[in-house]
């Protein structure tokens, strides 16, 4: 099981609520989105207390797990989620980054990956959330690929 920090105010605005970044969306909005971005969710849960979201179950692979993660936490109005999902490949730790006001995938790249030119590996591990590498913002977390 994980808790996972978000910005509350940064995100996409979804669903009801969603238009005012006080206010989580419901959990259907959530699991809109999640479907939205061609994630699996057949097998989890998705539930809203207050500015958390509860998500329970199982995914296919820890990269799957980490996308729903992000898809659900970088949503306007969402400050935690809470999984406690399986995985197959579960022994390896998740790394997250919080995007700060000048950082870009490059800069990332370095900081993770030892070299800017890796900055696609970070694009690619965010997609479909992401899709353009160059429009990031302050507040938005993103998945950092582990080797191995």
């Amino acid at each position: 099981m994980g808790v996972w920090d978000f910005v509350k105010k940064a995100g996409k605005a979804i669903g009801i609520g969603g238009d005012d970044a006080e206010n989580a969306p419901t959990p259907e909005a959530l699991a809109e989105e999640v479907d939205r971005l061609g994630l699996d969710r057949k097998d989890l849960d998705i539930a809203v207390e207050g500015d958390t979201v509860k998500l329970k179950g199982r995914a296919l692979t820890r990269e799957e797990k980490e996308k729903v993660i992000l898809a659900v936490g970088n949503v306007a109005g969402v400050a935690k989620v809470e999984e406690d999902i399986s995985s197959p490949d579960d022994d390896k730790a998740a790394v997250f980054h919080t995007v700060k006001s000048g950082d870009n995938l490059s800069s990332i790249a370095q900081k993770y990956l030892g070299k800017a030119s890796r900055y696609p590996e970070i694009f690619e591990a965010n997609r479909p959330m992401l899709t353009d590498p160059d429009k990031i913002y302050p507040g938005q977390v993103l998945r950092i690929p582990v080797d191995g």
